[in-house]
């Protein structure tokens, strides 16, 4: 059985005063019955690991850098999350992927360093709202996947999030026939190319405008493996009744 993930990325938000809302998430899930993870801006990232320090919760980072040292100024290396305190770390996010140019080359990099380091990668994919009207979804889909993932991933050390990028932040959200549709077509991408056992078992997580309204729901459909979460993961009030529907599913 694959363990269900509630992660919540939280972007380019937060400060020491946003800590309290990790630690009252920390609280309320001293045990759970999924995982739960929380990628907080890399500068909160150590004071993150502490407040959770002894609870359920994990934190990841948001990105990092392919190489694992050198004159990257500004960058984050998978070594750094690490050691402060990182279990994870999200790849080619669709706003890293459009603001930086991340092409899936430089994703699966990124990838395998942070395989390499002993994070589990968190590779996102997701279409626009132009290529999901063209009826391309699958084809990009494909391509991503194909291009963005490791020939070395295993169910451990390997995530996917499926995040169509017309529903990021903007309140639309797929059909559940869609949902399933997709993930149905990354589970047999990943048993083809992988195998069963591999492919069996890595989790498939949805991303779009998940909330408590929706997540039951969605949470029923055929290989959803759990979500990742933007804005609702940013208060422990939105993002437990999230963690709450995943752990019901």
């Amino acid at each position: 059985m694959r363990q269900k993930l509630a992660a919540g990325n939280w972007k380019m938000n937060g400060t020491s005063a946003t800590l309290p809302e990790l630690k009252a998430l920390a609280d309320t899930y001293g045990t759970a019955g999924v995982d739960v993870l929380i990628c907080p801006p890399a500068a909160l990232l150590h004071r993150a690991a502490e407040v959770i320090d002894g609870s359920a919760v994990a934190v990841g980072g948001q990105d990092c850098h392919a190489d694992g040292a050198g004159a990257h100024t500004g960058d984050t290396s998978a070594e750094m999350l690490k050691d402060a305190g990182a279990s994870s770390v999200i790849v080619g996010h669709s706003e890293r992927r459009t603001d930086h140019n991340e092409s899936d080359a430089a994703v699966c990099a990124k990838a395998e360093t942070a395989m390499a380091t002993g994070l589990t990668a968190i590779v996102c994919l997701g279409e626009s709202l132009q290529q999901r009207d063209a009826g391309e979804t699958l084809e990009v889909i494909g391509s991503q996947l194909a291009g963005s993932v490791p020939e070395q991933s295993t169910g451990d050390s390997l995530v996917i999030a499926y995040e169509p990028i017309w529903a990021i932040g903007t309140g639309k959200v797929p059909t559940l026939e869609q949902i399933g549709e997709v993930h149905g077509f990354l589970r047999a991408q990943l048993v083809a190319r992988f195998g069963n056992e591999v492919g069996a078992a890595v989790r498939l997580l949805y991303g779009g405008s998940v909330k408590p309204s929706n997540a039951t729901e969605i949470f029923a459909v055929e290989d959803v493996d759990g979500a990742l979460v933007g804005g609702a993961s940013l208060k422990a009030t939105d993002f437990a009744p999230i963690i709450a529907a995943l752990e019901n599913s």
